[in-house]
């Protein structure tokens, strides 16, 4: 297996341009978090969008899931506007009222992907992939593109591919793989 597109800086562009997947946590029951939550689903990351989450936090009465989600899903606005040690922050607030969430961990992992920290993104999705998650698609994208910030090429392909077998709707990793060529040696 090569990989047809040399460079590390390739490898950066993908995981900020094209940008690691966020998995969102749904919150339901009305008010600021659940309006926090849609916001997060929809690819929101527009400050008042992040404010609504920051209120919700101040002032709702939620369960430590739905606190965790709302710390998640702000975390995720911040991650997309680029905002690496924010996002941490937020998603290091979640972990302290839900540990057991798997997003945590796979926004964590994108997070530390986005900051070129690869070694510590991959343990932080191998944990959310573990814990259990509604999108695993995202989380073995995720992972792969961490495998590929260590010239680990061959488990890159393998989470690309399951990415595909997840999400066969999903472009993203299909676009991924074709960067690949895959080759018997003698």
């Amino acid at each position: 297996m090569r990989r047809l597109m040399a460079g590390f800086a390739a490898i950066a562009a993908v995981a900020l341009s094209a940008g690691a997947a966020k998995a969102s946590v749904t919150v339901i029951g009305g008010g600021l978090a659940e309006a926090c939550s849609k916001a997060a689903m929809a690819g929101g990351s527009a400050q008042r969008s992040e404010a609504i989450c920051t209120q919700a936090l101040d002032t709702e009465m939620l369960s430590p899931r739905d606190k965790a989600g709302t710390f998640v899903n702000r975390g995720i606005m911040k991650l997309r506007r680029g905002e690496m040690p924010a996002a941490l922050a937020d998603f290091d607030q979640a972990a302290r009222y839900e540990p057991k969430l798997g997003e945590i961990y796979v926004n964590r992992g994108a997070a530390l992907i986005g900051a070129h920290r690869f070694a510590d993104g991959l343990a932080d999705l191998n944990r959310g992939i573990g814990l259990g998650i509604e999108e695993p698609a995202k989380a073995y994208y995720n992972r792969a593109l961490a495998y590929e910030g260590l010239d680990d090429v061959k488990s890159a392909y393998f989470d690309y591919q399951k990415a595909v077998e997840l999400s066969p709707g999903w472009d993203a990793p299909k676009q991924e793989l074709t960067r690949f060529h895959v080759a018997r040696r003698d």
